[in-house]
């Protein structure tokens, strides 16, 4: 019996050692976690488990004095300020204790198992106007460094046009960038990619509306092609002659480039005006002749209109067949050496007739080059300085000058016209100019020539562009 209860006594003992034990176990880390942060335990992104209030601070300070904040731009170049270079440093603020007094330390065998992530509201302090001399300082403010924004624009080639799209440029934002960078240090981050906030943008882009509008307007022009009607010729503006004349604004608008319109009417009049060519014979005032005023306003409408268009060109003057070969197989020739006249009609010899033209001796001699038969007058009396003659039949080709019956002559042809010719005119026999009245019609290119150099000088000649019309200079 005796026995029995020492041993239970012993197990008591050893029971209540062990309760005792355990107890100053519990009571000794509950002082310890009065005074260190629960394992597994980050503040502020910092890893503090079993470690004091002071340790925590401690590594903040540690940290300021390390601290850099990496920057990148636009372009991916990286820039990096040191926080000791603006002296950056932690402020106290005692949150690290009091977040020590908050554990709850009763439970901190249950905490021993668990993750504690808590936020520590840091506060840094650092000399503002040091940073800010620091970021003006950054190559990101080099002029030779910056690129500016170009706008999106459309560019016209040879034979179309491209939308060049927006270039948007490294030009920087001053404000937007010291902005940016304070808000990265106010938040403790270490690195900052610098948004499209902090440069200038392009005030225009491909899919903004001015850029339609262009486009529109661009088609449009082009839409309005332009082919003249010119026999033997292929001319017009097709699209890529419709661009060549167009200007692009800044403001996205299409206008015709005057100066061009007008460089394009004039080719169309030196290439295919005829009048006073130097044909074969050359000189005179037959042949077609555009207005360029009325063409250049007629192309500018037609160019407006945004239709194609087919049409002549606008004429001053036109001759009796189209092309460059105006004068065709319907003529008047007048051979003043041979004293003869022609005259075909659709490349038949309709009648000929000798004649007698101006008097070279006095210096009448009869106007060449390529006229027409400008009207026709019957009964028509003729009158000069000192004559008035009445003739049946009058049919003018160069100013004054005609071809016209001569009843007071009784011979024709030969060399009568060198001594006794007439005051220009072409004389012909009565029924020859009958004949001739009743089948010429009015326009009829007259084409006449010397087959020997002479030198004219009469008022007549000056006027109507004679091929060989000299001025008088009185040596």
């Amino acid at each position: 019996m005796a026995k029995r209860t020492t041993s239970l006594r012993v197990l008591r003992g050893i029971l209540c050692g062990t309760g005792a034990a355990v107890i100053g176990v519990y009571a000794g880390f509950c002082v310890y976690y009065h005074g260190h942060y629960f394992p597994h335990t980050t503040i502020g992104g910092i890893s503090c488990g079993n470690q004091t209030a002071d340790d925590l601070e401690a590594k903040n300070i540690a940290s300021a004095q390390n601290y850099q904040l990496h920057i990148t731009d636009r372009k991916g170049n990286k820039y990096t300020l040191s926080g000791s270079d603006f002296s950056y440093t932690y402020k106290r603020s005692g949150e690290e204790q009091s977040l020590v007094k908050q554990q709850k330390i009763l439970l901190w065998p249950v905490a021993l198992f668990q993750k504690h992530q808590i936020d520590l509201n840091r506060s840094f302090h650092y000399d503002e106007t040091a940073l800010n001399q620091l970021t003006d300082a950054l190559a990101i403010f080099d002029p030779s460094y910056i690129e500016a924004p170009e706008n999106a624009h459309l560019r016209i080639t040879d034979d179309d046009y491209t939308i060049v799209n927006e270039t948007p440029g490294n030009t920087p934002i001053r404000d937007e960038i010291i902005k940016e960078i304070q808000k990265a240090i106010d938040d403790q981050e270490t690195t900052l990619t610098l948004s499209d906030a902090c440069y200038e943008k392009p005030s225009v882009t491909a899919d903004d509306q001015q850029i339609a509008d262009t486009v529109s307007q661009l088609d449009r022009y082009m839409a309005a092609t332009v082919t003249y009607e010119i026999k033997g010729a292929d001319e017009g503006l097709d699209k890529a002659g419709i661009l060549s004349l167009l200007d692009l604004k800044k403001d996205g608008s299409v206008s015709i480039n005057d100066t061009r319109l007008t460089s394009y009417v004039q080719h169309l009049a030196s290439t295919y005006n005829t009048y006073g060519d130097v044909r074969k014979f050359g000189g005179g005032d037959y042949g077609w002749v555009i207005d360029k005023s009325k063409e250049k306003k007629e192309l500018l409408k037609d160019l407006k209109g945004g239709k194609p268009v087919k049409r002549e060109p606008v004429y001053e003057q036109r001759a009796m067949q189209s092309g460059l070969d105006d004068i065709g197989n319907t003529y008047v020739e007048i051979d003043y050496t041979s004293q003869h006249l022609w005259y075909y009609k659709d490349g038949s010899l309709v009648t000929d007739t000798g004649i007698v033209s101006g008097n070279i001796s006095r210096g009448n001699g009869s106007p060449d080059g390529i006229f027409k038969i400008a009207y026709k007058q019957k009964d028509a009396t003729l009158v000069g300085e000192n004559y008035a003659s009445n003739v049946r039949y009058f049919m003018p080709f160069a100013y004054n000058v005609g071809i016209h019956d001569a009843s007071w002559r009784s011979t024709f042809g030969k060399e009568i016209y060198k001594t006794s010719g007439s005051h220009g005119c072409i004389n012909v026999p009565p029924k020859k100019a009958k004949k001739l009245f009743q089948t010429l019609q009015v326009g009829t290119p007259v084409i006449a020539y010397y087959r020997e150099p002479v030198t004219l000088t009469a008022e007549n000649t000056r006027i109507s562009n004679a091929y060989s019309y000299k001025a008088d200079t009185g040596l």
